[in-house]
């Protein structure tokens, strides 16, 4: 039985689709991280079960979100890491028109990123700088933007606000302690916010950020 065999039924429901491929790279991927997490630390020592839960489901929430749209998706994961939330939804999305770019600053980790987007022939570009060191002008328009455990929500605003565009969207992890984030992050920027309950862990919750503008 593999690790996600349990969780099949949430994850078609998630997809809306045939999920017998995309099921196998993710256990693959899986497998991968915990072949590359035995000499470098991508997440916290975790067995294979809790990968599912707590790192592969939890970033396969965000699949009914970003939604069933034949157009275009330009996505930007900032502070990748071990890949999550990014690399589980670009398994997730083959075959449809995305592509995605991680920021990570971390040299080894990006190894590890550009291996997986490789193996499993992802639309990925792997960024090795700070998010605050990059041109906007060197990554284009984003429609999304991704992160997860990376920064408290004033700092993540100003890092995202410099890719911005009108019709952007942010698609955020965020814990028991968003509503304080929030309220720190209300004295400088204006935004509108849906706070969707985490699927995956009941004090947490994804933040669907959108018309963001710093406050003048």
């Amino acid at each position: 039985m593999s690790g996600s065999d349990s969780h099949i039924g949430v994850f078609k429901l998630w997809i809306g689709r045939s999920i017998t491929s995309t099921n196998a790279d993710l256990d693959s991927y899986v497998r991968l991280v915990a072949k590359w997490q035995k000499v470098q630390n991508l997440v916290s020592r975790e067995t294979p079960g809790d990968l599912w839960q707590r790192h592969i489901l939890d970033s396969l929430q965000l699949l009914p979100l970003i939604g069933a749209s034949e157009t275009p998706i330009r996505m930007l994961d900032i502070g990748s890491g071990g890949g999550f939330p990014a690399l589980p939804l670009a398994i997730a999305l083959k075959g449809r028109d995305f592509s995605m770019q991680l920021v990570e600053s971390n040299a080894r980790k990006c190894a590890f990123l550009r291996a997986a987007a490789r193996e499993f022939d992802l639309p990925i570009t792997v960024h090795t700088d700070r998010i605050e060191a990059i041109d906007p002008q060197s990554i284009g328009v984003v429609d999304i933007f991704t992160s997860r455990a990376l920064a408290p929500m004033p700092l993540l605003l100003s890092y995202i606000h410099r890719f911005w565009s009108p019709e952007s969207r942010a698609l955020l992890h965020k814990g028991r302690e968003f509503g304080e984030e929030l309220k720190s992050a209300d004295s400088d920027w204006v935004y509108d916010v849906l706070k969707h309950p985490s699927a995956t862990d009941a004090d947490a919750v994804i933040l669907d950020i959108r018309a963001l503008s710093p406050k003048r």
